[in-house]
């Protein structure tokens, strides 16, 4: 098959012809509407949202930013596509996003276009959606000022060059993205549900203050929990001489884990490991910095820092330490820590003794066991989620790399000489 230039390395299939090199002012032209006759009113003001495009602004911002009079501001018609100048982290020249919703108007910041009939109107957000394209799109038509406001008219943020297929394939891959972005929307809202039905479960199933027992009990458990105080509950052990133990680091989401296996690199002295604490399965390390609360489970036995505290169970027979896992990452037992943690230079640390005054309520092993496993098995599916919309995401990112073509990389290729892919 003969080379293409003027092609993507992903084509929806049915489509060969090679896309076209344009001006952007090919496919849109600059609106000239206002609201001159008081159409529109400030209910019906937009905003635009690098994340969620164009947006009525009281319905995501909750209130609307607008003057007194309107009138001068431009109509957005559904399909239109608007300019925003206004600097992001990632887009310091502004966003280019397409109305895909209703009706409404935007301050005279704005830069308003009207897509010709050729032009799809979504396929110039999606082409505009990755950050490169879009960036090296706009550093050549744009001057910042000194208030960091963009020095470009409406008519000139169109003289860059864009390469477009024709109307048919615009559609088609416009299309396609929407699918898969509807499919994470899908994604992100019932991992959502499931983050809160966990938040609220963490809630029910341990007694609030004043309470003898939890709000929700599993069948076959009844009668008041057991009251005791951590110096009853808990014991620190401190075994050191292990250092061929693996070196364990203390994580917000996973607990204690291995160091080599978190990618990250810290220094320490080797030599210093004869020194480590050993951990054990099972048991807990009360570390410096209070993330979630500064109490980190470990399921797998290693050596950490001798500035941590390690403890475990008294009578380790009597409990399941993954019910005590949920516990000292509940929000009932991290707003208790206030009481016993005091500030240092760079964070708060965690007083050992001041904890073992703490009271705690907790039922008989069989519910421990009960709850944990409940809990463990949303934590399980929130992670499958999780990994879902993950690889969602990147699809969706590969997508919006490999279904365009940018002016930029293609010049860039002809500059290295470098081949290009055949299609």
């Amino acid at each position: 098959m003969a080379e293409q230039k003027n092609a993507p390395q992903i084509r929806v299939a049915g489509f060969t012809v090679e896309w076209t090199k344009q001006l952007l002012n090919h496919y849109l032209e600059t609106s000239q509407e206002k609201n001159i006759d008081g159409i529109y009113k400030r209910e019906d003001v937009l905003s635009v949202s690098g994340d969620y495009g164009v947006v009525n602004q009281i319905e995501f911002k909750g209130r609307s930013f607008a003057g007194a009079s309107v009138c001068s501001y431009g109509i957005v018609h559904t399909g239109d596509v608007v300019y925003t100048k206004s600097p992001l982290k990632e887009n310091p020249y502004g966003i280019i996003k397409t109305n895909t919703g209703k009706a409404g108007i935007v301050s005279t910041l704005y830069a308003v276009y009207h897509p010709k009939e050729f032009t799809f109107p979504q396929f110039v957000q999606w082409y505009f959606e990755n950050n490169d394209r879009l960036n090296h799109y706009l550093t050549p038509l744009v001057n910042k000022g000194a208030k960091n406001d963009m020095k470009v008219s409406a008519d000139n943020a169109l003289l860059g060059t864009v390469i477009f297929p024709d109307y048919a394939e615009q559609k088609a891959i416009s299309d396609s993205l929407t699918h898969i972005k509807n499919t994470i929307l899908q994604c992100e809202s019932r991992l959502k549900k499931l983050q809160t039905l966990k938040a609220s479960m963490m809630e029910k199933m341990f007694p609030k203050d004043g309470a003898v027992a939890p709000e929700v009990r599993f069948n076959g458990f009844s009668g008041a929990w057991e009251r005791k105080y951590g110096s009853e509950l808990f014991t620190a052990y401190v075994d050191k001489g292990h250092p061929e133990l693996p070196v364990l680091s203390a994580t917000q989401d996973a607990g204690m884990v291995a160091r080599h296996g978190i990618g990250k690199s810290v220094f320490h002295n080797t030599a210093n490991e004869i020194g480590y604490k050993r951990v054990m399965p099972g048991q807990f390390v009360i570390h410096l910095r209070s993330f979630q609360g500064g109490f980190a489970h470990s399921a797998v036995e290693g050596i950490t820092s001798p500035a941590y505290t390690v403890f475990g169970f008294k009578e380790p027979e009597k409990h399941d330490d993954y019910y005590w896992k949920y516990v000292f990452t509940s929000k009932q037992f991290i707003k208790r820590l206030e009481t016993v943690t005091y500030g240092i230079r760079d964070g708060r640390s965690i007083s050992y003794e001041e904890f073992l005054t703490l009271d705690f309520l907790f039922p008989q092993k069989e519910e421990q066991t009960k709850i944990c496993t409940y809990l463990r098995e949303l934590d399980r599916i929130i992670f499958l989620r999780q990994q879902e919309l993950d690889k969602l995401q990147s699809i969706r990112k590969a997508l919006l790399e490999k279904m365009f073509v940018s002016v930029w990389r293609l010049l860039w290729h002809l500059k290295m000489k470098l081949p290009l892919k055949q299609h």
